[in-house]
């Protein structure tokens, strides 16, 4: 509240010789203006919604009688990707040949593309992408990888451990990519 400061003492007499008197201060109490803003601060923060966290939506198989008939797959519809070292993308169709013929290579910026192509040469309902990651990949490639599915709107992946032979085809890969890029 605001109040004037009245304690100037006697009577107001006029004429010559005679002092005016000091000006009245006023002082403004800022008590009220202070429990006024912690209202409105504390309702401020009671009536906000806290943000939401964001979580990736997954499709999740059907149960199956048989646990044989839940995992298969048609193998002209399967394509695996290996993920490397320093944004490397290997892939295969299929099942991995024993002279390693159908083993590719890719970078991120490129894989797309052989995911589109994949999709229109396949059946959605026979369209399976397994994603391995290596003990080189980052875990930034594998975020990656999961947002290409979700771009490519593919609904049928899984991330699966990567097998011994894979990975020893990986770091070659790599170490011939890293030696091809330096000249």
């Amino acid at each position: 509240m605001a109040e004037m400061d009245t304690s100037s003492g006697g009577g107001h007499k006029k004429g010559p010789g005679v002092k005016k008197g000091k000006k009245l201060s006023t002082r403004v109490d800022l008590t009220p203006m202070v429990d006024l803003g912690f209202l409105l601060i504390t309702f401020f923060i009671f009536t906000t919604t806290m943000s939401q966290p964001t979580a990736m939506k997954l499709f999740l198989p059907k149960d199956a009688d048989n646990p044989e008939d839940q995992n298969k797959a048609k193998e002209s519809g399967v394509i695996t990707l290996l993920l490397g070292n320093n944004n490397n993308v290997f892939y295969y169709e299929g099942q991995l040949l024993p002279d390693a013929s159908n083993f590719k290579s890719s970078s991120f910026k490129e894989i797309r593309t052989v995911l589109m192509e994949k999709k229109q040469r396949t059946p959605e309902k026979d369209l399976v992408v397994i994603l391995k990651p290596s003990s080189e990949c980052t875990y930034k490639n594998v975020i990656d990888i999961l947002d290409e599915m979700s771009i490519n709107v593919l609904k049928r992946y899984a991330l699966v451990d990567i097998s011994v032979i894979e990975e020893q085809l990986v770091k070659i890969s790599d170490k011939a990519g890293a030696v091809s890029g330096a000249q």
